[in-house]
């Protein structure tokens, strides 16, 4: 041990004292080692010790009074850790060994009036394929970048190799699938992670439906090949700070020069847009006044995109804040078929659909981790599922399911034979969500204390379906756009109040 006349000092180069936590305890180890126990929040760290003079030591001890008082103004405190205070969580495998993480995922239980018989061969395919995938690569990893809000970039080649970019875009290399078969790759895809079901539609349903729907054919033939097998990631802005509803008022300007457009202006919440490789963006035409699209490839000079933090929901999903600034976008990356909001009305009318089938799939997957959950779980004697209120619970959350995959199955049919309004979308969207939502408190009760775990995905998925409920339109704004429809009375803008002078 370190004789009485022999004085330690560790020295430490902080960046930033905020990050500094405490010093709670100062172990000699051995002649050339301490321990200092949590001078950061991710766990111990080990540091040599240096011999110093008394007056290097009072310096030292001065440093640690005043970070202590930096980080824990109650001087009085006096807070003394226990020895195991950072060891690591227990998995939860052994933590709580009666019932099976999400990890693990549980078999598909859920298709009880046998949607499967609705399904041609080619798209039970696709299904199946997206499942497996989906249950062996995504499920054991969700979890972790969930909690970390990081995307698993790894994973892209995984989801390219099922040839579900693209969705029902024929040619250019894209998969040309039944819009059915794309909503039930998107279900599939959501049974599991809802974020990455919404990086794919995105990607998919909006930037590469916007080129392949209003793009020119040089357009499609040089971005839609890469899109299609994810060489390429692209994200979709319309949503600005000050105009989210009311998109059809955003304030982003693009002004005709020479050889191109100059793009000004600010997007928010946009999904995939801080590390996509081409940009679909809507500014106002300044000449026109009407909504113009355009492709801007990444890393444009005055161009930023910036992650949005502490998000609740989708957590994996890389929302941004885009910020262009003297943006120049040439003439061939106009998108020639966007010249008003009513054009990107024809993609939001088919992504509401695709978006529609998103909760259809977090659903699913409730009711699948529910449904094992209360058979492996016991409790007086007995396994849960055994409880006739559990059971009523369990009914209720299936009876949503099969009721929402109709709606969605409806949808797509109505796609097909060219009868989709805008109202169907949007009651179809509106609707599905808000028995998501229901499905999703179920589960949660029925899980108990492991219902507020993301290991066990029901409190995940009661988050992801908050932002789910609200994007591509919210509840409300979704229900408004079908009682227009069916009333014939416009409805968005407030009546104007009639003097009673």
């Amino acid at each position: 041990m370190v004789a009485d006349d022999d004085v330690v000092v560790v020295v430490v180069l902080f960046q930033n004292l905020d990050c500094f936590v405490s010093l709670n305890r100062l172990s000699v180890v051995s002649e050339s080692t301490v321990w200092l126990d949590r001078v950061f929040g991710d766990g111990n760290i080990s540091m040599p010790l240096q011999k110093a003079s008394r007056q290097q030591h009072s310096l030292f001890s001065v440093f640690v009074s005043s970070a202590m008082t930096h980080t824990n103004p109650d001087k009085n405190a006096n807070v003394s850790l226990p020895s195991y205070f950072n060891l690591p969580a227990l998995d939860v495998s052994v933590a709580f060994p009666q019932a099976t993480p999400a990890s693990t995922f549980p078999p598909c239980a859920s298709d009880y009036f046998q949607f499967d018989d609705l399904l041609t061969l080619e798209e039970q395919a696709i299904r199946n394929k997206v499942r497996d995938c989906m249950e062996k690569d995504i499920a054991p990893i969700m979890t972790q970048y969930w909690e970390k809000a990081e995307f698993p970039f790894h994973v892209i080649p995984k989801f390219a190799a099922l040839r579900i970019a693209g969705g029902t875009i024929k040619g250019y290399g894209c998969p040309g699938l039944s819009i059915l078969g794309s909503a039930v790759s998107a279900a599939e895809v959501a049974r599991v992670d809802a974020s990455c079901s919404t990086f794919i539609l995105v990607h998919s349903a909006l930037a590469m439906l916007t080129i392949a729907l209003c793009g020119s054919e040089a357009q499609k033939q040089k971005y839609l090949p890469s899109l299609a097998q994810l060489q390429t990631i692209a994200c979709w802005a319309l949503t600005e700070p000050n105009y989210g509803s009311d998109a059809s008022a955003l304030n982003t300007t693009a002004t005709k020069v020479e050889g191109g457009w100059i793009l000004e202006g600010q997007k928010r919440w946009i999904g995939n847009s801080t590390f996509a490789d081409l940009l679909v963006i809507f500014a106002r035409n300044t000449t026109t006044n009407q909504i113009n699209g355009f492709i801007v490839k990444k890393d444009a000079p005055g161009l930023t995109a910036t992650k949005i933090e502490n998000k609740i929901g989708l957590r994996i999903v890389q929302n941004g804040d885009i910020v262009l600034k003297n943006v120049f976008v040439p003439d061939e990356d106009r998108i020639a078929g966007v010249n008003s909001f009513q054009d990107t009305n024809k993609v939001l009318a088919v992504s509401r659909v695709m978006v529609a089938w998103q909760p259809i799939g977090v659903s699913m997957g409730i009711y699948d981790m529910c449904h094992r959950y209360l058979k492996e779980r016991k409790q007086f004697g007995a396994p849960l599922a055994a409880f006739q209120i559990n059971q009523q619970k369990l009914v209720q959350m299936l009876s949503n399911v099969q009721a929402m995959i109709l709606v969605g199955w409806r949808l797509c049919k109505l796609y097909d034979s060219g009868k989709l309004t805008h109202g169907h979308a949007s009651l179809g969207k509106s609707w599905i969500s808000l028995r998501a939502r229901e499905t999703a408190a179920l589960g949660r009760e029925l899980l108990g204390g492991n219902g507020i775990l993301a290991d066990f995905l029901v409190a995940k998925a009661f988050c992801d379906l908050e932002p789910i409920y609200t994007f591509e339109g919210t509840y409300d704004i979704n229900t408004l756009v079908t009682g227009r429809e069916v009333t014939g009375f416009a409805n968005f803008k407030p009546v104007p109040q009639r003097s009673r002078m």
